[in-house]
């Protein structure tokens, strides 16, 4: 009798890894994916400009606020989307979502209460679909987002090969 319940909990255990697993799997981005948020950080959304090319918050363009490092950061996806879509009201980083501040849907506020609050929000270089907000964040949980100080490994991984930007970084 003991033996039977012992299997059965080893057999309701692997039944149940089995419909897991496939689901865990199907949670990891696409590397087309990743591909697709990079270009996103550094082009379009032309994040580097603030945080630097590696996240590291060395910037590209010294007219630029001061970007976090977001390297350091161990930022939840879910609020790294919120900051994404609606910036940091007072703090620089602009909000990529079109109508951020235009019905609440960020902070509770709209463009009356940031005014009103004193607190400034930079026009971004572009705004960027939802679709695209997802790709970026998946893009920095894979390559930047706690993954500590930049070297030469890490360099080479981001990239996905030695660049002359690594170069920067001690072998």
């Amino acid at each position: 009798m003991q033996d039977s319940l012992f299997h059965g909990a080893i057999g309701t255990v692997f039944v149940a890894w089995l419909l897991v697993a496939p689901a865990a799997q199907a949670q990891l981005p696409d590397p087309g994916d990743i591909a697709e948020g990079m270009r996103l950080f550094l082009q379009k959304g032309n994040c580097q400009a603030c945080h630097g090319w590696a996240g590291d918050g060395r910037k590209m363009d010294s007219q630029m606020p001061d970007g976090a490092n977001l390297r350091e950061t161990p930022l939840p996806r879910d609020d790294l989307v919120v900051a994404i879509k609606c910036g940091r009201p007072g703090r620089g980083m602009p909000a990529f979502d079109k109508f951020a501040y235009s019905d609440a849907r960020c902070y509770g506020m709209k463009r009356a209460d940031l005014k009103s609050r004193g607190l400034g929000l930079p026009d971004p270089p572009a705004t960027l679909q939802p679709r695209e907000v997802e790709l970026l964040a998946d893009f920095l949980l894979a390559k930047i987002i706690g993954k500590g100080p930049m070297n030469r490994a890490r360099c080479i991984e981001y990239w996905g090969a030695e660049v002359e930007a690594c170069g920067e970084f001690p072998k």
